[in-house]
């Protein structure tokens, strides 16, 4: 859908999306880097997770046909973690500690909570029942299961599940090179000096530690000088080392917009202008076959564009599945009482009231107001046409649901 010439989140999303092929590079990288990678293999259980039947619990391994109540029980035997167990005497208990395997002949542990021991013998205080605490045989995992499936972005809890499985190395997709490209004469670098009419590049650095959050290599990271020539050298230098190229301002109407104009006289333009706020000026296309999304020049409208366009699209390139986040439902604590042609992404929080959570947005959700995002961990989203009143139920996106 287009409004005043703007296309649509939703088409445009599609339209990026549809023209995002997954990387075919993949390498094989250590349990202990594997950290955020993205799987290019299925990984299916070689062996039962556990291998055996083991103790959840610190306690005594007993056959229940020999327990009964009030009569006492020999402990024949004591079997830590990592031994052998050995098989259980007959109308004996055997002590026994958490992950311990349970010994042949046992079908049942007690709690030493549970149990009364003098010496060598235990009397059990309480009801026994067959397979108690115990953990069994491919409880976990079962040889031959799909553990973790291909496009998986690896956790802290998957590189746990894949250590339990006994794998070391791990598959995994090349990572995503982007090339960084922010624009503007006027930009000058932290730790220099300020001239008359200069601004600090503040959108190299956010971009930087956005791309590392994606989990992209970084491949050239640049500022464009703003003539037609120099963009259109450095977008085809780009070209040759990068899978993507990201820019920062350019994309608009000015005389001194050159990234737009490059586009469409040595690439191609696919997408331009999006009925998004703040983001308005929003462009795709490639050079030399290479995809370039350009994001607009100020500084809150790159943090929402990359969240909400940029994010979906590298993780499609990553191979991944989950392209979209889900979000939750919370009542907003704020107004907007004239509505827009544009979907608003308004940089909030989540905060206590009487009625319980809700949604408060920063007082200035300016495009140059980059501090509001410091003071939010989110976006609250204003569909178009539309006014919210205090209470009314909004969509909530967490930025760590955006970046994860």
């Amino acid at each position: 859908m287009v409004a005043n010439n703007l296309t649509s989140v939703d088409d445009a999303l599609q339209h990026i999306l549809d023209r995002a092929p997954a990387i075919t590079r993949t390498e094989a990288v250590a349990l202990t880097d594997s950290l955020g990678r993205i799987l290019a293999e299925n990984q299916y259980v070689p062996a039962d997770v556990p291998p055996a039947d083991n103790s959840a619990v610190d306690g005594y391994a007993v056959c229940l046909a020999d327990v009964a109540a009030g009569r006492p029980m020999s402990v024949s035997a004591r079997i830590p973690a990592g031994v052998a167990p050995g098989t259980l005497a007959p109308g004996t208990a055997a002590r026994i500690f958490t992950g311990s395997e349970i010994p042949e002949g046992a079908d049942a542990v007690v709690m030493q909570e549970r149990v009364e021991r003098t010496d060598d013998m235990i009397l059990i205080q309480a009801e026994v029942s067959e397979g108690q605490n115990i953990r069994r045989q491919g409880q976990d995992l079962a040889r031959g299961d799909l553990a973790l499936a291909k496009g998986k972005r690896i956790r802290p809890q998957e590189m746990g599940l894949l250590a339990s499985m006994g794998i070391s190395q791990v598959p995994v997709m090349g990572r995503l090179r982007v090339a960084v490209l922010t624009t503007g004469d006027e930009l000058v670098e932290p730790g220099q000096p300020l001239d008359s009419g200069q601004i600090y590049n503040t959108n190299r650095f956010t971009l930087m530690g956005l791309l590392a959050e994606a989990g992209c290599e970084l491949v050239l990271c640049e500022t464009l000088e703003d003539t037609r020539e120099a963009t259109r050298s450095t977008l085809e230098s780009a070209a040759a080392k990068a899978d993507l190229i990201i820019t920062s301002g350019g994309v608009s109407v000015g005389e001194e917009d050159h990234v737009r104009a490059v586009l469409e006289e040595s690439g191609k333009l696919s997408l331009w202008r999006m009925a998004i706020k703040p983001g308005k000026p929003l462009a795709f296309g490639e050079v030399a076959g290479i995809p370039v999304l350009g994001l607009p020049g100020n500084p809150a409208a790159v943090l929402v564009t990359f969240l909400v366009v940029a994010m979906p699209y590298i993780r499609k390139r990553q191979g991944r599945q989950d392209l979209l986040p889900v979000g939750e439902y919370l009542p907003a604590g704020f107004d907007v009482t004239s509505t827009s042609v544009r979907r608003e992404f308004v940089r909030a929080r989540k905060q206590g009231s009487a009625a319980g959570l809700e949604v408060v947005a920063y007082p200035n959700q300016s495009s140059g107001v980059l501090s509001s995002a410091c003071w939010g961990d989110g976006l609250a989203v204003v569909p178009e046409h539309t006014a919210i009143r205090a209470g009314d139920l909004i969509t909530y996106y967490p930025f760590t649901e955006l970046l994860s």
